[in-house]
């Protein structure tokens, strides 16, 4: 038996100018926008963020890359060494007291995209993954340096620990705690990953620092 081939037209819904009049379009449109938005229709699912800074897209990503480096620019991550699995990371987040993370750098130099597979208590699955891209900012915004982005989305183990044997204490709040606070606390992280860039890049300063001994010894 042949099937005919589906086309455009046996697709409900889609908003196209064989069908919709560019006037229809910008109606369609403003009724969609609005002077405020929700926090939780905004940042409900995913949380993206985006900075200019002023230092050369392959240094910025260069200094992504570099997992050691997440110790200068986060806020928490703290005391990174490599575990017994090639590749694989093993942290302090004082976000919370006791806790372990673990994290694997995922970079791509020709799209110069980093993206860190994370998650607390076990680094059997890595689901936290921070996503975050590098683009020249002459392309994009017509002057020099970088737009860095970044994007979480909400795994539906930020809502459930999915260990929670690992737990070190009952009392430990959970990361999924957080999720309302992710715009604003990633947007402070990212001021301190401009900050660092712009200030090594302006005073002619190593961009790049290498790991100190206890992270760059494999157990």
């Amino acid at each position: 038996m042949t099937t005919a081939p589906s086309t455009l037209a046996d697709i409900p819904g889609l908003i196209r100018v064989e069908t919709t009049t560019p006037a229809e379009l910008t109606i369609r449109c403003a009724e969609m926008t609005r002077d405020s938005y929700p926090h939780q229709q905004v940042y409900g699912t995913y949380c993206t963020i985006h900075q200019h800074v002023d230092c050369p897209p392959e240094a910025a990503f260069d200094y992504l890359r570099q997992g050691h480096h997440l110790e200068e620019w986060t806020f928490s991550l703290r005391e990174f060494a490599y575990t017994s699995t090639p590749g694989l990371w093993q942290g302090d987040d004082r976000l919370a007291p006791n806790t372990r993370i673990f994290g694997r750098v995922v970079a791509n130099a020709d799209a110069m995209t980093v993206d860190y597979h994370c998650a607390w208590d076990q680094g059997d699955t890595l689901w936290m993954i921070y996503l975050m891209r590098v683009v020249p900012a002459s392309l994009v915004l017509g002057r020099p340096g970088s737009l860095i982005t970044w994007t979480n989305c909400r795994h539906p183990y930020y809502v459930r620990n999915p260990h929670p044997s690992l737990t070190p204490a009952p009392e430990r709040p959970w990361v999924g705690d957080y999720w309302d606070l992710f715009y604003a606390g990633h947007t402070i992280e990212m001021g301190n990953l401009r900050a660092i860039l712009e200030h090594r890049h302006r005073n002619g300063l190593a961009i790049n620092v290498p790991p100190t001994p206890a992270q760059s010894v494999t157990p």
